[in-house]
């Protein structure tokens, strides 16, 4: 870059700046009219700098950025391998496809093999174990942490189990020590679904860093956002190898998007029944996607990056601000509970509401949104409810009586940090409200 660019770069910068300073200029809370979201992304001038930069170097997929961002949230979670992808959905998706890999010989996971999960969550966790032809059981979740009831794991195993893929719930670490001693046992995968939880950490090490494979988020509503965008996040070179593949069109190659030859091999290799020295980067070892990010999403995620120690601290301290001021409203509410060798990044408050002759969960729900304070449902409630599960081939050990009481009572508010000490103060004091018209 010659200096005639560096100078002009710089003057672009500096009108990016005041660009966002006018715009921050008018983002002031009004109680009762200004919405407080669950979630959202929370930035500033130097995500928007990174991101023009990026577009500058008009490099439109994966460069400099991305391999930049790889290696830092490798070395933040403590992994040796990062590889990005366009979402968390896709992350899951590769995650799973991976256990299905040739590779793996006679651990690799075939159609019909069992995984267990889950129905209380997301679809993401569950979409690529059917998209697999693989079938999950579910086991229920505790109530408090809303992670699976790990002491139901091991009796659920069958002949067919080979993996266990669940999520650490709205950031609260699962029970790690257990569900890793269970897969050592009986020799299964453990995926973490880490999206909910980027910073937790368990026995002082960071989720994401305990199964053969782990997963992260990078949509606006999680502890840092690319807009689009997900992780893979392993330890395992083979594991790595097999999920870069699968990214990338199945190929067999692992050159880096403008590199050839990485292998110096790249015409003297035989491969399958090709004729032999065949374009190593035309031989596809997998049936792939292409599930890439570009480099303008990782040059947000390089800016956020940075910020991401203090977002944790943020969730943190507003958690623990709600937890404090709903303490005494404990005979309605469930309020969240989580183990004494975790600290989770939370993702969000979940409350769940006792029987009682008050109220509902949709009495408050609707108070606190018609007071312009969002609230969300535990995502899919029990998966087995929705529309598009009612025909899956699966197996369910024993009842999902806690994962229908997390369907049928619980909600969940935002911690997100762009939740400051007013808009926690107006929350807290619609909860007071509400209460005092319940009591009168």
């Amino acid at each position: 870059m010659d200096f005639k660019e560096v100078k002009l770069r710089k003057k672009i910068f500096k009108h990016v700046e005041e660009i966002y300073k006018l715009r921050k200029h008018q983002d002031k809370f009004v109680e009762g009219e200004t919405y407080i979201n669950y979630a959202g992304r929370v930035y500033d001038e130097k995500e928007m700098i990174s991101l023009v930069d990026a577009s500058l170097d008009f490099w439109l997929t994966a460069g400099r950025y991305a391999q930049q961002l790889e290696k830092e949230l490798a070395d933040f979670i403590g992994t040796k391998y990062c590889l990005l992808t366009n979402s968390g959905s896709s992350a899951n998706l590769l995650a799973i496809s991976a256990l299905t890999s040739p590779l793996l010989k006679e651990r690799r996971l075939n159609p019909g093999d069992e995984v267990i999960t889950t129905a209380c969550g997301f679809p993401t966790t569950l979409n690529p174990i059917l998209q697999n032809n693989l079938v999950p059981v579910f086991v229920d979740v505790e109530l408090g942490t809303y992670n699976i009831a790990t002491l139901k794991i091991e009796k659920a195993i069958s002949k067919k189990t080979k993996a266990i893929f669940i999520a650490h719930t709205l950031g609260n670490p699962f029970n790690i020590d257990q569900v890793l001693k269970i897969a050592k046992k009986y020799k299964l995968f453990v995926i973490e679904d880490n999206c909910d939880a980027l910073g937790s950490v368990y026995n002082n090490k960071h989720t994401g860093t305990f199964g053969d494979i782990a997963t992260c988020s990078f949509y606006p509503a999680h502890h840092m956002t690319m807009g689009e965008g997900g992780a893979v996040l392993t330890s395992n070179p083979l594991l790595k190898r097999i999920v870069l593949s699968l990214r990338d069109w199945g190929r067999d190659c692992w050159c880096e998007s403008g590199h050839d030859d990485t292998c110096c091999a790249r015409f003297d290799q035989q491969f399958g029944d090709l004729p032999r020295g065949y374009d190593h980067k035309y031989v596809y070892s997998h049936i792939g996607y292409n599930l890439r990010v570009t480099d303008m999403q990782a040059a947000i995620g390089c800016a956020q990056l940075k910020k991401l120690k203090s977002f944790i601290k943020a969730r943190r301290n507003n958690f623990n601000y709600i937890f404090k001021n709903l303490f005494k409203y404990k005979e309605f509410f469930i309020l969240p509970e989580y183990g004494d060798n975790s600290k989770p990044s939370w993702f969000g408050f979940p409350i769940l509401i006792k029987p009682n002759f008050l109220f509902t969960r949709n009495d408050i729900v609707q108070y606190l949104e018609q007071n312009k304070i969002a609230t969300r449902m535990l995502f899919g409630g029990n998966m087995l409810k929705q529309p598009a599960y009612a025909e899956i081939k699966c197996r369910v050990f024993g009842n999902l009586k806690n994962t229908d009481k997390v369907m049928n009572n619980l909600f969940w508010i935002g911690v997100y940090p762009g939740i400051d000490k007013t808009r926690l103060e107006f929350v807290v004091s619609k909860f007071n409200e509400f209460f005092k018209n319940k009591k009168r």
